[in-house]
């Protein structure tokens, strides 16, 4: 597949805590830093996500006493599934993969900074209405397709490309740049929701 001027390189939250070793680990999670790290050298554009939360986040089991993580709570914009504390603004967990190496990223969008609405998408917040303003920007700058990858797959990833696709912007997601939390049957699910939207997938040669 060739790679234009209008192509972009979507990074989704490749930070520590969802590495082997944080607070939320994505299993062989890490195992996608080296694989992205080649990718972007193919790309003019990259964009990176950081999941940016503040203290006593909403989705935290820590502000919900008696709940533990993985319990789903009804939020003020439907269910909301309860996570250990992860990716707090400020901390090491925050950071990104230490090994990861794209000096040319145009971007880093935080998310998920406010403290009542948890954020997976890149595009907009779980609230279905809050916009981060990436798809402005990527008007702007003339793209016109989303290349994603990162973690994790069946989360952030897919509610990004979801996204990508329902803002006008053609998604392709790198699945052997991805890793899943597989919670229940979220991968089947991503997978369906990709096909029923027309996310493609691929798997991208090095």
């Amino acid at each position: 597949m060739e790679i234009t001027t209008h192509d972009v390189f979507l990074v989704i939250d490749v930070q520590r805590d969802f590495c082997p070793g944080g607070a939320l680990p994505v299993p062989s999670g890490d195992e996608v830093v080296p694989i992205i790290n080649q990718i972007a050298q193919r790309f003019e554009h990259v964009v990176l996500t950081q999941d940016w939360h503040p203290k006593h986040h909403l989705s935290f089991a820590s502000s919900h006493p008696g709940k533990a993580s993985l319990h789903v709570v009804e939020a003020s914009y439907g269910e909301q599934t309860l996570w250990p504390d992860h990716c707090v603004q400020g901390s090491a967990g925050a950071e990104f993969h230490p090994s990861l190496d794209i000096p040319h990223a145009e971007l880093i969008l935080r998310k998920g900074f406010r403290r009542e609405i948890d954020s997976y998408s890149a595009f907009q917040e779980n609230d279905r209405r809050t916009k981060t303003g990436l798809a402005g920007y990527l008007r702007e700058r003339g793209i016109t397709r989303v290349f994603l990858a990162g973690l994790a797959y069946d989360y952030c990833v897919r509610f990004s490309a979801m996204d990508t696709k329902a803002a006008g912007f053609e998604a392709v997601v790198i699945e052997n740049a991805c890793r899943a939390i597989a919670l229940g049957n979220s991968i089947e699910e991503t997978m369906n929701d990709f096909r029923r939207s027309g996310v493609q997938q691929i798997y991208f040669k090095l």
